[in-house]
């Protein structure tokens, strides 16, 4: 007898711990402001522990409606459907992979699980987030219990908000989304902003040590809350020092810098020097790097201001040397964007919005219908600096 042969099940994911995207910050981390703003059903475990920022740890408790759990566990389910949970992003991006990690859970883990995007403007509310379109990041795949299950993503759009869907119901200890941050340039545009941020497209493009923190906090959001929340590295033996490169938002002049050693008491360093790599140079070669702060002693626990030299060059990149070793909380570099900068931020924030939220932005600002539809059908505009028609589309997006 013959017949259809059953659909092949979803691959399961990784749980080697060698995912490529693993470097890039975790978008939707509480300590970058990520909140889980709505969820089906959280009867055994509460929403909010997907997004802690430190790993699950096992719990021997039992509460009034019994095991407890360091994750997000709803009820069994008895009737058809699945479960889900609403994240929103603490910065916006490009995903470029997902852990769903289910420590701990091992009787009770969802087998399998998908996961949804939407961009949207603005402060939505729940009703809002259920009526906007979602889209799919990542197809239903099989999970493992008791593991960190690794996907890689291929997206091309801003999201702001993702949706895990699990499938029937079961337990998730986190949820790590992985990208690059992709900045809204509009709130830029009113005055001097941090080049270095997270959030504002910053990135670590190279480090020399990470061994007890990583980089992408030295450039997070707020204040550091102890010493584990700042960059720091191994003890030095070899006469040499450390360093961390930053690539910024987009080209600008840096003004002001900020070298914050705050709980960094025994371990912070003995100085400190910044260079930048000049605008529309090529950073592997020699003379294409300008000193920003020379060589400057630093104190332990302690906020540093440096006003810089006014009228320096736009740079893309800045260096952070430290000397021996050490570590620092925070590193922050107000500046303003060069005119090359400016447009290449708006326009690689543009091309990433998804159609239906790249023309409502158009409109919002004053652009008729027809010219916002075709400003979006041209994308993408971030591979040519040549203006953009009308003005209004213009000033949006390469600035004022």
């Amino acid at each position: 007898m013959t017949g259809t042969a059953p659909p092949a099940a979803p691959a399961l994911g990784d749980v080697s711990g060698s995912d490529a995207f693993g470097a890039l910050p975790d978008l939707a981390s509480r300590s970058l402001s990520g909140a889980v703003v709505a969820a089906n059903d959280e009867f055994f475990a509460e929403k909010e522990n997907l997004i802690l920022p430190w790993p699950a740890a096992a719990v021997a408790d039992f509460g009034h409606k019994g095991k407890v759990y360091d994750g997000w566990e709803t009820r069994r389910r008895r009737q058809p459907g699945h479960d889900w949970a609403v994240v929103r992003l603490g910065l916006p991006g490009r995903v470029h992979g997902v852990v769903i990690d289910t420590a701990w859970f091992t009787g009770n883990f969802p087998p399998y699980a998908s996961l949804e995007a939407a961009a949207v403007e603005g402060h939505p509310s729940v009703a809002d987030l259920a009526a906007a379109d979602w889209v799919p990041l990542l197809p239903r795949v099989g999970l493992r219990g008791g593991s960190a299950n690794s996907f890689e993503v291929d997206s091309s759009i801003r999201a702001t908000h993702v949706r895990l869907n699990i499938f029937p119901d079961g337990g998730v200890a986190r949820l790590r989304v992985h990208g690059v941050p992709i900045a809204d340039p509009r709130p830029l545009d009113v005055g001097p902003f941090d080049l270095a941020a997270l959030e504002n497209g910053g990135r670590i493009t190279g480090c020399s040590n990470e061994f007890y923190g990583t980089p992408h906090q030295l450039i997070g959001r707020g204040l550091a809350l102890n010493m584990g929340g700042g960059w720091e590295t191994a003890r030095r033996r070899d006469g040499g020092n450390d360093w961390v490169a930053v690539g910024l938002a987009c080209a600008g002049v840096v003004g002001l810098a900020e070298l914050d050693t705050s709980y960094f008491v025994g371990n912070s360093p003995g100085a400190a020097r910044l260079t930048g790599c000049i605008e529309g140079a090529d950073p592997t070669r020699p003379g294409s790097w300008t000193e920003l702060l020379p060589m400057t002693g630093l104190q332990p626990d302690t906020p540093h201001r440096f006003v810089l030299p006014p009228n320096g060059p736009g740079v893309t990149q800045v260096r952070l040397d430290v000397y021996p070793d050490g570590g620092m909380a925070r590193l922050r570099l107000w500046g303003r964007p060069t005119a090359e900068g400016r447009k290449r931020l708006g326009r690689t924030w543009f091309d990433a919005l998804l159609p239906a939220q790249a023309v409502s932005v158009l409109q919002a600002a004053g652009v008729s219908a027809a010219d916002a539809r075709a400003a979006v059908e041209a994308r993408p505009l971030s591979g040519s600096m040549a203006p953009i028609p009308p003005a209004t589309i213009s000033r949006l997006l390469d600035g004022p």
